[in-house]
This record gives structure tokens, C-alpha cells and sequence, in this order.
């Protein structure tokens, strides 16, 4: 836009090749610059619209590099008469579209003509004094009055050296390069253009083709590259050119001026030639990290989908076997499912391999990449967890029923041993010593999970007993203290037997057989070999177990009925209840067997002096929130309990009361700060013996946090059994309420980390929210302005929105105590909410909105992490 002008030397490069007018190069006073119109028999013909272009044309050369130039016309017209002078003059005053300074005309030399024109020009002077000053120069030197000698060229007896024909020629080629490097920038700005505008297909395949597309145009384009070497080689040339002629000491102003624009041009198409291979790099670049983050996506999909298979496969897996098969079916299509969750695990940690390498290799989505990879890690754990305990689950579950296995044989075969020991054989005193060593012998034998006891033995594998594993227990060890009374019998029998020879003595009970061992002898087959005794006892036994059963069938039905919304209903009511009971008893142990001890004089040798004074930091507000839930919130929960649906309106009562949180919250930094400096002193170690407290203080006093987040766990049950029903709506709006007080209370931790803020922040108003966003920042003019300009990444800002202002902050990272990391927020900028204005779309992003401030004096480009985030915000900034 420099060096082009609206007309060029092909329009008017005829006329001034007939130099009709020409620019010489020399200077006027107030550096006016000196049009000469020499002696030109053509200049008549000249058409008023071609004259008016060769005026245009030399005017524009100096205007556009100094804007507001004066111009000096000299009209030789000393071989003319005055009627050419005249008309010369009404076409300068109609054509010359440049601030004309002077026009220095040298009227003719003959007598006659200069007479005549003499008294032409004293009746026509006003006429042409009204449209630009004219001086009528009897000679040359009348002229070197005006300007200086060395400005004018010889044909004035100066000594300007200037030369018509390498004028044209300089300020034609001097065009012609400025068209060219224009129509080479505009070639590679058209392509550049398509290349940023190009919108990324959503499938490899196209993303490749396009990729190939802008390849063969790009080399299409390389082929010019000759063409703009020689072009460049041409600027080469005319710089040197210029240069040899700019060295002269008396060098023309227009050829210094011409040198810096040819220069310009030259740097400039050096640079666009640079910049283009190097913008398409980067094009081809992005374009390449595209397909591999396509690609990385599919293949993270894939995973993805056969991760949450696995899991769900897992989950679906019944464990609750009830036999030793069932048990070892399970194991062998978990051992299947094992097998291929470890192949498909390896395959995600590749995956998460390759995403670290893009990301190692700055891929411009490595947020992205490194979140697939964590998400990636996560099923991979989550699955490799719940396999872990899946298969410690079945295998305890296979070892309790091996063990359990193992006890029943132990009493069939006790039962075996009893049955089998030959009556005639047991009355002599050998035989009874016989079967009193085979009967020891066996009770060597027996598994020790027998000795342990049912309690010991549910303790041990509380995690997989099932009601049915349940059942088989109770009947293992009943049968084991059948058979071990059965034995006792025996054993005292035989020992008596030992001790004395009696007489043999008939028995009623039938001789026994020898059956398989593969059957048990208490199967219906065997029952008409037992005696009288051993069927009375195992009559018992089987009514024994059938009341259990009938007494666990009862419960079953029981609990089966409690699947009623009425009654979940009020379970989750009675839990609320029981628990805030025990929240009250908490805190009235902590205040009595803390917080009045400190004013103990017993206990004062044990209390740091510093700590006399602070029990209003340690324990915050603590008493104000004991008295409004032992006093007033606890009854209202106890009138609930028949109607669990009323404690909504409850909640909604008490809410403003429940504020007292915010405080408590706010000072649990200073309280915590406190408790960590004197956690270790003699006096809470003897309060909390005193109080026989399994957990010190600081458990405590965390109570009051996690009472707070309690609530609406509860208050979500029972909304999810209270569908359609009266106080549904208060439910939901105690909900709401506890959520909003725990955002308010989020808030307000945050807030009282702010640092740097001079003023009173109370006077802000109600912080409303807060959180992390990118921001660029620019102002409207100063110095601020080129800083904020040359900034292209953005600042990381925390944003408070208070009722009267937004605060713009900067999160630190700051060390406490133990190594951990506490965040705090130094102050930046403050904008009043009364000056302050928003843009809720920006162009290229929709996760970005403006906010300005003061007439758009500063304006706040902010992106939020989502979308959602920003229309909170938006919404929130309207209101």
C-alpha cells in the first residue's frame, strides 16, 4: 500500500516520456518539492483527463512517502507567448490535486510577447492570485530568488545533475517490483489462507487426502520459487543501483527515498518466502499430529470399550457359590477372564506408552493425550483391583468349603468308626483298648477348624460367608458336636471296658455291615443299622436344624417386606436420627473434656501458657453449633421419624442457622495451624486418657466438615424413596439448600486465602463463585497496551465473583507444615460490578467470553476448562 499508487507509469508513461512535466528531485523553501514543465510543444494536445493523471501521478510519489508536502510548479515558457502561458495556467489550476506552494513562471523572452504578456497577466492576476500564487520571472536569474542553484537542473543554471530517461526508467522498474512481490503475497497469502481455514475432517482417510491436496499445491507453488529468485535477484539489482547513486554527497532526496522503499520490498519478499515454508511446516505438522490423535482416539475407543467390558464381565461373575464344584467352575472361567484382562492390560500399556511418546514429542493435544492415558490407567486399575479381590474372594470362599468338606468327611467317618467297631470285639479288655487307641487316633485326625469354633471361623472368613455358606457352618458344627458327644459315649463306655473284664453282655443292636466308604451312614439306607440312641440323637439334631431354618426363613420374609419405599424410608430416617445423637454426644465430650479443661486450674501445669487464650481459635463456634443441634435441630429430626417425608421442611426451617458452618469453616485453618504446633503436649494426651478416646482431637474437630456433607448424602436417599409423594418438593429443596451451603462454604475456604487486597473485602458483598480460568488481557492504548500485545500465552487467573466486584488473582502453591501444599491467592486486579460488561461469544472459541470494564477501557478475554462452566458464569455475571 507504500509504493502502490492509483496510477502508474504504463497509464501516463507516454506523456511524461514527452516530459510534459517532470520531477527533478530538487527542493523548494520548506523542502516544497519542484514539478518543471519545460518548453513542450505537446502540452496543448494533452487531453485535461491524461494531464490530470500525469499531475496525479507525480504528486502521489512524494505524498506517500511524506504526507502533507508543498509543491513548487516552474512554467518555462520563455519561447511561448502569452496565451499558452494563460491556458497553461487555467489547466494547472483545474488539473493539480497536490497542495500547490508557488508556481515560478518564466514569461517569454522576446519583447513583443513579454509586453503582451505583461498586460495580460495584470488584468488576468487577480483571476489566478484567487487559485494558487504566481510569479512571473523575467529571467533565470529571477528564479535562483526562489530556490537555490544546486536544486535546479542546468537548463535553469543549476547544477542538479538529472537524467529524464533513467528516471523512467528507475521509477518503472521500480513499480514493476512493487506489483510483483504484491502479486506473489497475494499467491502465497490466498493459499496460507486455505490452509488456515481448512476445517479438520472428522476420518483419517479424508484428513489424508486433504494432507496430499495441500502437499501437491504446496510443491505446485515451489515450482515458483525460480520465478521469486529472480525477482528477488531483480531487488538485489535495483538496491545496488540505488545504493551507488544514494552514496553521492549531493544525492536526490528521491533517490534515498526510493532506495528505503525498494528495500522494504526486497525484506519483505525475503520474509514472505521464509515465512511460507515455514507456516506450512507447521501446517503439516498440525496436520500429522491430527491423524496420530485421531488414530490415538480410535485406538483409545477400542480400549476403552473392551476395558469396560472386562469390568463389567467381572462384575458380572457370581461368587456366591455354595459347593465345592460350583466354586471350582467359577475359578476356571475366572482364570479365562484373568488370562484375557491381563492380554488386554498389556495392550492399554502400550497404548498409554505411545500417548507419552506424543506427548513427549509436543503434540499440540497433550492435555488430551495425557488424559486418555490417565483415564486408560484408571480402568486399568480399577480392573486389576477388582480382579485382585475377586480372586482372593473365591479363593477363600474355595478354601472355607474344602475345610468345610473336609470336616463333614471327618464326621462321616467318625460315624464309620462308631458304627464299625464289632460289638463282640469291644467286651474284652484288649478289644476296648483297641477301639479306645483307633478312636484317639482319629481324633488326632480331625481338621482343626473344628477346635476353633463357628464364631472363630465366621470371624476369619467374614467376608465371603453367604446366608447358604452360613447355613452349611451352623450344620457342619452341629454335626461335629454330634459326633463328639457320639464319641465321648464311647470312649467312656470303652474305658470302663479297659479299666475291669465284665461279663460279655448280649447287645439289642443288630451286627453291622461293611458299606462303601463312598456313602455316608446317616443317609435313609443306613438307618436301620444305627441303634436306638444314635437314631433318638440325630432326630433331634434334624429338628434342631429345621428350626433354624424356619427362624432364618422368618427373618428372610422380614427383610424381603422391608423392600417397601415406606419403610427404606424410614430406616434412612432413623438413621439420620441415630447419628445425629452421636454427633451431639461428640461434641459435648469434646467441649466438656477439651475445651473446659483448658480453664482447669488441675490441668493448667499440663496447658502451654499461649494456649490459655486461643480456645476460641481451636474450637471455632463450636459451642453456638452444639446448642442449635442439641437444643433445637436434634427434636426437630425426632418428631420426623414416623413421617421421614416432613424433614425436608426441617432443613429448610433451619437453613439460615446452618450458616454458623461457614464460620466454623473459615477459621479450621487457624485451628488446624494451632493443633499441629501443640498436638504433642501432655495436657490433650491426658484429656483424651480421661476420655478414653481411640482418636486425638483434630478427629473431632473434624466432625463438624464431615456432619456438614452427611446431610445431603441422607437427604439423596431419601429423595430416591420418595418419588411422587408429599414433601417430595421440600426434600429436593433441602437438598439444594445443603448443596448450596457446601459451594458457599467451598467458597468462602477459598476466599480467606486472598492476599494483596488493600481494601476491606467485607465491602465487596457475598462471594458467589470462584474458580481457575486462562485470561488475556488488553487495554486501549499506552505502553500497557504493546506489553499486553506481545503477550501470547495466556495468565492462569483465579476469579472471585462478590456482589459489588470481581477480583482477578493469581493461585499460589504454598508449603506448610509435614510438606503439604496450601493454596493461596495474591490479588491483581478489581473491576466494579457497576462499570463492568460482558461478550459472551469470541470468535474461534466457544469456551471464551469477554468482560470489559469502563467503556471497553480494558477488556478480559476469559476461557473456561467447559462450556458449562462459562454459561454458570454468564449466567451468573448477568444477574
Amino acid at each position: 500500500a507504500e509504493v502502490t499508487v492509483p496510477v502508474s507509469m504504463k497509464e501516463v508513461g507516454g506523456h511524461i516520456e514527452k516530459q510534459v512535466a517532470y520531477l527533478s528531485g530538487g527542493r523548494g523553501e520548506d523542502s516544497s518539492v519542484i514539478i518543471t514543465l519545460p518548453e513542450c510543444s505537446a502540452f496543448s494536445d494533452i487531453p485535461e483527463e491524461a494531464l490530470a493523471k500525469v499531475f496525479t501521478y507525480l504528486t502521489l510519489i512524494p505524498r506517500t512517502r511524506q504526507p502533507g508536502v508543498k509543491f513548487i510548479i516552474i512554467l518555462d515558457r520563455r519561447l511561448d507567448t502569452w496565451a499558452s502561458i494563460k491556458t497553461a495556467l487555467s489547466r494547472i489550476a483545474a488539473s493539480f490535486p497536490g497542495n500547490l506552494h508557488l508556481v515560478l513562471v518564466l514569461r517569454p523572452t522576446s519583447f513583443f510577447h513579454r509586453t503582451v504578456t505583461d498586460i495580460g497577466f495584470r488584468f488576468s492576476q487577480e483571476d489566478f492570485m484567487l487559485k494558487m500564487p504566481v510569479v512571473m520571472l523575467s529571467s533565470v536569474t529571477d528564479l535562483l530568488r526562489y530556490i537555490d542553484e544546486n536544486q535546479l537542473t542546468s537548463e535553469f543554471g543549476g547544477t542538479l545533475d538529472y537524467c529524464h530517461s533513467d528516471w523512467m526508467f528507475l521509477r518503472t522498474a521500480i513499480e514493476s517490483f512493487a506489483v510483483t512481490v504484491k502479486d506473489i503475497a497475494q499467491m502465497l497469502q490466498s493459499f496460507g489462507t486455505e490452509l488456515a481455514e481448512t476445517e479438520l475432517p472428522d476420518d483419517g482417510r479424508d484428513t489424508e487426502h486433504l494432507l496430499e491436496t495441500h502437499t501437491a499445491k504446496y510443491r505446485k507453488l515451489k515450482k515458483k520459487k525460480d520465478a521469486i529468485i529472480s525477482v528477488s535477484k531483480d531487488g538485489h539489482h535495483l538496491l545496488l543501483s540505488l545504493e551507488t547513486s544514494g552514496k553521492e554527497e549531493d544525492a536526490q532526496w528521491d533517490v534515498r527515498m526510493d532506495w528505503e522503499t525498494v528495500q522494504r520490498l526486497y525484506t519483505q519478499l525475503r520474509d514472505m518466502e521464509l515465512a511460507f515454508d515455514g507456516f506450512f511446516e507447521k501446517h503439516r505438522l498440525k496436520f500429522h499430529q491430527y491423524l496420530q490423535l485421531l488414530r490415538y482416539e480410535q485406538r483409545f475407543q477400542e480400549m476403552e470399550t473392551r476395558l469396560q467390558d472386562l469390568i463389567s464381565e467381572e462384575r458380572e461373575l457370581l461368587v456366591s457359590a455354595s459347593s465345592l464344584a460350583q466354586t471350582e467352575q467359577v475359578l476356571k472361567r475366572f482364570d479365562s477372564l484373568e488370562s484375557n484382562a491381563q492380554e488386554v492390560m498389556s495392550q492399554t500399556q502400550i497404548i498409554v506408552l505411545h500417548g507419552h511418546q506424543l506427548s513427549a514429542g509436543h503434540h499440540y493435544a497433550v492435555a488430551l493425550i495425557m488424559q486418555r492415558c490417565n483415564e486408560l490407567r484408571h480402568y486399568c486399575d480399577t480392573l486389576d483391583a477388582a480382579l485382585k479381590a475377586k480372586r482372593a474372594h473365591l479363593l477363600q470362599t474355595h478354601q472355607l468349603l474344602l475345610c468345610l468338606g473336609q470336616a463333614q468327611t471327618w464326621c462321616d467317618d467318625g460315624a464309620y468308626l462308631l458304627a464299625n467297631q464289632l460289638v463282640d470285639k469291644l467286651q474284652s479288655k484288649e478289644g476296648a483298648q483297641a477301639a479306645l487307641q483307633d478312636i484317639e487316633k482319629f481324633l488326632e485326625e480331625a481338621p482343626s477348624m473344628l477346635s476353633s469354633g463357628p464364631d472363630v471361623l465366621a470371624a476369619e472368613y467374614e467376608g465371603v460367608i453367604t446366608p447358604e455358606l452360613q447355613t452349611q457352618i451352623g450344620e457342619t458344627f452341629e454335626k461335629h458336636v454330634a459326633v463328639q458327644q457320639m464319641i465321648q459315649n464311647r470312649q467312656a463306655c470303652l474305658r470302663k471296658l479297659a479299666d475291669k473284664q465284665v461279663r460279655p453282655v448280649q447287645l439289642v443292636a443288630p451286627r453291622p455291615e461293611n458299606p462303601p466308604r463312598s456313602k455316608s451312614p446317616f443317609s435313609p439306607k443306613h438307618g436301620c443299622k444305627r441303634n436306638s440312641r444314635f437314631r433318638q440323637f440325630w432326630c433331634v439334631q434334624i429338628e434342631v436344624i429345621h428350626d433354624y431354618q424356619e427362624s432364618r426363613s422368618c427373618v428372610s420374609y422380614g427383610l424381603e417386606g422391608e423392600d417397601s419405599p415406606d419403610l427404606l424410608k424410614r430406616h434412612v430416617m432413623k438413621e439420620l436420627f441415630d447419628t445425629e445423637r452421636i454427633y451431639v454426644e461428640e461434641l459435648l465430650s469434646v467441649l466438656l473434656g477439651y475445651r473446659a479443661e483448658m480453664e482447669n486450674p488441675a490441668l493448667s501445669s499440663l496447658l502451654p501458657p499461649i494456649l490459655h487464650s486461643k480456645q476460641d481459635i481451636l474450637f471455632g463456634n463450636m459451642p453456638e453449633i452444639y446448642n442449635f443441634h442439641s437444643r433445637i435441630f436434634l427434636q426437630d429430626l425426632e418428631g420426623c421419624l414416623e413421617t421421614p417425608e416432613s424433614v425436608g421442611a426441617c432443613f429448610l426451617e433451619r437453613k439460615e442457622s446452618f450458616q454458623m458452618y461457614e464460620c466454623y469453616c473459615q477459621n479450621k485453618p487457624r485451628s488446624d495451624a494451632l493443633w499441629r504446633q501443640f498436638s504433642d503436649c501432655h495436657f490433650f494426651q491426658e484429656c483424651q486418657k480421661n476420655l478414653e478416646h481411640k482418636l486425638g482431637l483434630d478427629s473431632y474437630l473434624l466432625k463438624p466438615v464431615q456432619r456438614l456433607t452427611k446431610y445431603q448424602l441422607l437427604l439423596k436417599e431419601l429423595l430416591k424413596y420418595s418419588t411422587d409423594c408429599k414433601g417430595t418438593s421440600e426434600l429436593q429443596g433441602a437438598l439444594t439448600a445443603m448443596l448450596d451451603l457446601l459451594k458457599s462454604v467451598n467458597d468462602s475456604m477459598h476466599q480467606i486465602a486472598i492476599t494483596g487486597y488493600e481494601g476491606d473485602i467485607c465491602e465487596l458483598g457475598r462471594v458467589l463463585m470462584q474458580g481457575s480460568f486462562s485470561v488475556w488481557i488488553s487495554h486501549k492504548r499506552g505502553p500497557t497496551r504493546m506489553k499486553e500485545l506481545a503477550r501470547f500465552k495466556p495468565m492462569q487467573r483465579h476469579l472471585f465473583l462478590y456482589e459489588r466486584a470481581l477480583l482477578f488473582c493469581k493461585r499460589r502453591e504454598e508449603h506448610g507444615d509435614g510438606g503439604d501444599k496450601t493454596p493461596s491467592y495474591s490479588f491483581k486486579h478489581c473491576l466494579k460490578m457497576t462499570a463492568v460488561g460482558i461478550t459472551e461469544n469470541v470468535k474461534g472459541d466457544q469456551k471464551k467470553f469477554e468482560i470489559w470494564y469502563s467503556g471497553r477501557e480494558e477488556v478480559y478475554v476469559v476461557q473456561a476448562p467447559t462450556v458449562e462452566v462459562k454459561m454458570t458464569w454468564l449466567h451468573e455475571l448477568r444477574r
